[in-house]
């Protein structure tokens, strides 16, 4: 089959936003929850076990129609976030949802202040509801009234929502000028940043300079937004429902136990030299005595290998294959059904993300596509989300869907399964060598990027606290740069304003750490598959299928790992410390045509030229 670069069909949610369907949907839900507010009275602890399930089903279906009409909306805005109609739609529904949530709120209460004798007994009864009854009762000791829990969420949608909507459509509707082949050029944040990877150090170096001098000169304004968000999380979290600190509620909601959570980020921090070994070495093989932290993701290989659309849709998926036909099959369905938006749009949102609604229906995946190896791998990452979805789809609404941290755990194994496809098949050293290099490059922005983002926005919250103002924040930032660099790479201080462009901390506070979380637990579990073959990949399935059936904790102590134990972590930085020693053996002298490119391409700089010298002498002597 051939596949072509494409915007997807949003048709099977709704045909459109005047469409009769569409206001058909609000209209249904109005009449569901006014039905829904009748049992309000029939609600007792010692209630029939059917009757309780039956309750719950009905919950079930508005929240069904909640999360398509709100897919549809969100999808909509991020296809376009200049769109005014997409924006209209998006208020509207968040602003309507907000309002049925606060109707339905009292059954949420009800159920936390249920006697354990009688919520055990419910939850023995409610099959596959049960985690998400658990998961509710949880909460109990954070729970305000049911007045406050109102007021609470109508805030959100004219507060903290509407800031991170506005921060969205600031940030999406940035251009950038970056001057290539003697050319400035216009682009967009995902054209720009694809420049990040170029063989060329000073278009690595402007493609940087460019982002910060748009964000830099609006860096005043996105920084109060974040303050304004990190002071109302304070407020509701901190304050009013008496979380220990900022993080908690993260956790909580993730359903990982702070302990964990802290062992996580303090082996990270203990193991940073591991990158910083690993920068000092790649500096070798790009040609500099030390690379600058525009270099971290430079190619060590003088290769421009692309790959067309078509040829990476059929790499992904005949890796999948190979993997498990199974999940080749499920992937397939995202191309087969148009749920895939892959070209680049002014106004489409940057980056990439998958999208599950419902457990039955194939998930929505968003990339900016150009071309190159990192791009592909982003189609593996994207495509294992939906297959993950799509394998927890024989559970409920409530159910299906991860937590956050293992909702890492079937993308990042399917990157991995496409690397050593790639590695089996490629025949050219250098393509091989760079994407060896590459994986040390994902792992560092996976996992120790992620694990210092997650620090600062512990600092952040903390300084916010103290009136610290948006310089104050960025000086911050850079000092934690500082921190996971240490003397491995010249760092510039325009560097400070790279915070005000990272999505996920004003999105979702603390979001970042799952990304850490859900690579270290891959690694674990790529060894398994090393070690284990045919036999590893039922239990891999099965870990997946859970979907968000049962606490992460319990998912994955069931296959043997314990999140708590600081040495569970260790074993992933084990893995990388043992990469990066593979690395540092590899002869540099093989890197001569790219060393040249690096090390020449710094004008008015001498950067590289003796290393490059040694090494040409190197080959001579050979």
């Amino acid at each position: 089959m051939t596949y072509k670069l494409s915007k997807w069909d949003l048709s099977p949610l709704y045909p459109g936003y005047e469409s009769a369907e569409l206001q058909n949907a609000f209209d249904m839900i109005e009449e569901q929850v006014t039905s829904f507010e009748g049992v309000r009275d029939k609600l007792k602890p010692d209630m029939p076990a059917e009757q309780f399930v039956e309750v719950l089903k009905a919950s079930e279906e508005t929240t069904r129609i909640g999360n398509k009409l709100y897919s549809f909306a969100g999808l909509s805005f991020t296809a376009d976030t200049q769109d005014q109609k997409a924006q209209t739609l998006q208020n509207r529904v968040l602003q309507f949802l907000a309002e049925i949530q606060n109707r339905t709120l009292f059954f949420n209460l009800w159920w936390k202040d249920v006697d354990e004798e009688n919520a055990k007994r419910l939850m023995d009864a409610s099959g596959d509801y049960r985690y998400y009854l658990e998961a509710i009762r949880l909460f109990k000791p954070h729970t305000l009234s049911e007045a406050e829990e109102k007021v609470v969420n109508l805030k959100n949608v004219t507060g903290v929502n509407a800031l991170g909507n506005l921060y969205d459509s600031i940030t999406n509707r940035y251009t950038f000028k970056l001057k290539v082949n003697g050319k400035e050029k216009e682009m967009t944040a995902s054209e720009l940043f694809s420049f990040r990877y170029s063989t060329d150090p000073n278009l690595r170096a402007e493609s940087y300079k460019s982002q910060f001098k748009v964000f830099g000169e609006d860096g005043p304004i996105l920084g109060q937004i974040y303050q304004t968000i990190l002071r109302d999380w304070h407020n509701e979290n901190v304050n009013l429902r008496k979380f220990k600190n900022s993080i908690a509620p993260r956790n909580l909601n993730n359903d990982i136990p702070d302990e964990a959570v802290e062992t996580l980020l303090n082996v990270a921090r203990k193991n940073v030299g591991i990158f910083q070994r690993y920068f000092k070495m790649k500096a070798k093989y790009v040609g500099m005595k030390k690379i600058r932290r525009y270099d971290i993701y430079a190619p060590v290989a003088a290769s421009k290998k692309t790959y067309k659309w078509d040829e990476a849709v059929n790499m992904v998926l005949d890796a999948f294959t190979a993997f498990e036909p199974k999940v080749a099959d499920l992937a397939k369905r995202v191309f087969d059904g148009s749920r895939i938006d892959s070209e680049i749009r002014k106004g489409k949102r940057g980056g990439a993300f998958c999208w599950s609604y419902l457990p039955e229906e194939t998930p929505y995946v968003l990339v900016n596509y150009q071309g190159t190896g990192r791009e592909v791998a982003t189609l593996a990452h994207e495509l294992g989300h939906a297959i993950h979805a799509m394998l927890a789809s024989h559970h409920n609404t409530f159910t299906f869907h991860s937590s956050l941290p293992l909702a890492e755990t079937a993308s990042t194994f399917a990157e991995m399964v496409l690397i050593d496809k790639l590695l089996a098949e490629e025949k050219d050293d250098s393509v091989r060598r760079d994407i060896l290099f590459k994986q040390m490059d994902d792992a560092y922005a996976t996992i120790m990027r992620q694990s210092y983002f997650a620090l600062f926005e512990k600092t952040a919250h903390e300084m916010v606290q103290k009136n610290a103002s948006v310089d104050d924040l960025s000086n911050a930032y850079l000092e934690n740069l500082k921190e996971q660099f240490g003397d491995s790479l010249a760092l510039s201080d325009e560097f400070k304003w790279e915070w005000v462009g990272i999505p996920h901390i004003y999105q979702t506070p603390f979001y970042v750490y799952a990304y850490a979380f859900g690579q270290l637990l891959v690694l674990a579990l790529y060894q398994q598959f090393k070690a284990e073959g045919e036999s590893f990949k039922p239990k891999y399935l099965k870990i997946l299928s859970a979907g968000g059936s049962e606490a992460p904790e319990k998912i994955l102590s069931e296959a043997g790992i314990n999140i708590r134990d600081a040495k569970f972590w260790q074993g992933g930085f084990d893995v990388l410390e043992k990469l990066v020693s593979e690395l540092e053996k590899l002869p540099v002298a093989k890197k001569v045509k790219s060393v040249k490119r690096n090390a020449k391409s710094v004008k008015g700089k001498a950067v590289g030229k003796k290393a490059v010298k040694k090494t040409i002498m190197k080959k001579k002597k050979k």
